[in-house]
């Protein structure tokens, strides 16, 4: 979208150091030197260990009109115009406040503990087929992010859906405050964070805030959890949904179907937790007006995006990639779908789960507990890790196995001694980089 100067300084309670409030202009903000094109307006970030006040010159050079500054003194003559602001990340985001207020789409809110990103996907596929819909980019979901997608929204967007991340308190507040959602929804709330935020009550606190700024006349939908229901503070409708609201729920492999109130729906993926995504989903498409047949059509239309149950076929095994990310909630019920489709010879590749605090062992060690007590004695399955916190789940399990410090260690040991024909499930964080056991395998083949 293109501004003019008295937009930038409306909007942003700016200072105009150089240049023609007057003048007729129009001009697209780039937070990029190296994406600048003649005429734009360079607007630079700061953050802990970068500074972009230092590529002013470059902007300029690449034929930036003017910049944005927090440093009165910083004046480059070549710019033909010089705003200033206080801080330059608020100013971003008040002008994605304004974009947003200028186009006017309705806006879906979308955070969790996991799965966020896999109900954002699902339900821009429902929205899709009725709306003319925009989403944010993979799960660039901080402040940033969330300026990103308002300047790239299409003028004509009439359902806009934006995925809200945080590390501490008060960080959803502050994107529900610039988002002003119509529709906020809450995945879970679960363990991911907790090194952060010390415990599940601030973890669900920290969640609730995407209610803060939430139209009144809007809509909160989240899953039934004691924890959310008792911190959320919102006055206008709030819709929970349930799996005990189900019937029938059949998982086969890439298939899953169920009744949900008296209809039945189906989805390309598996898995229990896919259910309870979907619900979330079926309940905002209704809410914005979608009909049963399009939120059925959208559902099936719905692909998981890459490493979120990625299926491949390598030489003699079948791989399932589902590192996007890990905390223990995710883990078990990947590990659950996964033992409820396939069949032997299986084998699970864990990694390190991130973010788990003080308890990091103790979490580990109860992801071995649980795939110990779900695992049937005689089943041909081969559970390896890597890393130094997955060792306490394999040690818990007390399956045979074997634990490895590298990826590349990890991948040598499947190609050398699992049976052809073995399905294997990779899970962990993404810091694991678990891509490398899949290229690796390729290589040595």
């Amino acid at each position: 979208m293109q501004f003019s100067i008295r937009e930038v300084i409306k909007n942003t309670n700016a200072i105009l150091l150089k240049g023609d409030i007057q003048a007729e202009v129009k001009f697209n903000i780039s937070t990029d030197t190296r994406k600048i094109q003649k005429g734009d307006f360079y607007l630079p970030l700061r953050g802990e260990n970068y500074d972009g006040h230092f590529f002013i010159d470059n902007a300029i050079k690449e034929g930036a009109i003017g910049y944005f500054t927090q440093d009165k003194t910083k004046i480059n003559n070549g710019a033909e115009f010089i705003i200033y602001v206080e801080n330059s990340l608020v100013a971003y985001l008040k002008l994605a406040n304004y974009i947003r207020r200028k186009i006017n789409p309705k806006v879906v809110a979308i955070t969790g503990s996991s799965g966020k990103t896999t109900v954002k996907e699902m339900l821009f596929s429902v929205l899709n087929t009725t709306y003319k819909t925009y989403k944010t980019f993979l799960n660039h979901n901080n402040e940033i992010g969330l300026c990103e997608t308002f300047f790239n929204m299409p003028i004509d967007t009439e359902y806009q859906i934006v995925e809200m991340g945080m590390r501490n308190l008060g960080e959803i507040e502050l994107l529900s405050n610039y988002a002003n959602p119509d529709i906020g929804i809450i995945t879970n709330v679960g363990t991911a964070h907790v090194e952060l935020l010390g415990n599940i009550k601030n973890i669900a606190i920290a969640k609730c805030e995407i209610a803060s700024h939430l139209k009144k006349e809007g809509t909160f939908i989240a899953p039934k959890c004691k924890n959310i229901e008792e911190t959320v503070k919102f006055e206008g409708e709030k819709i929970y949904t349930s799996l005990e609201d189900c019937k029938n729920i059949k998982i086969e492999k890439n298939k899953t179907t169920f009744e949900y109130k008296n209809e039945t729906f189906e989805l390309t993926v598996e898995g229990e937790h896919n259910v309870s995504n979907a619900l979330l989903v079926i309940e905002a498409a209704k809410k914005a007006g979608v009909s049963t047949e399009n939120i059925k059509k959208g559902l099936l239309n719905f692909k998981p995006i890459e490493k979120r149950w990625e299926v491949s076929r390598i030489k003699d095994f079948n791989f399932i990639n589902d590192s996007y990310n890990a905390n223990p909630e995710s883990m078990k019920a990947a590990i659950k779908t996964f033992l409820s489709v396939n069949k032997p010879p299986i084998a699970l590749v864990l990694g390190d789960m991130g973010e788990l605090g003080k308890d990091s062992i103790k979490y580990h060690k109860e992801i071995g507990e649980f795939l110990s007590s779900y695992c049937k004695k005689d089943l041909d399955i081969t559970v390896l890790t890597v890393g130094e916190l997955a060792k306490f789940i394999l040690k818990a399990s007390l399956l045979e196995g074997k634990s490895f410090k590298t990826n590349i260690d990890c991948a040598k040991y499947i190609v050398q001694n699992l049976k052809p024909d073995t399905t294997i499930l990779l899970k962990a964080s993404r810091f694991m980089k678990f891509e490398e056991i899949i290229e690796t395998v390729k290589k040595l083949w």
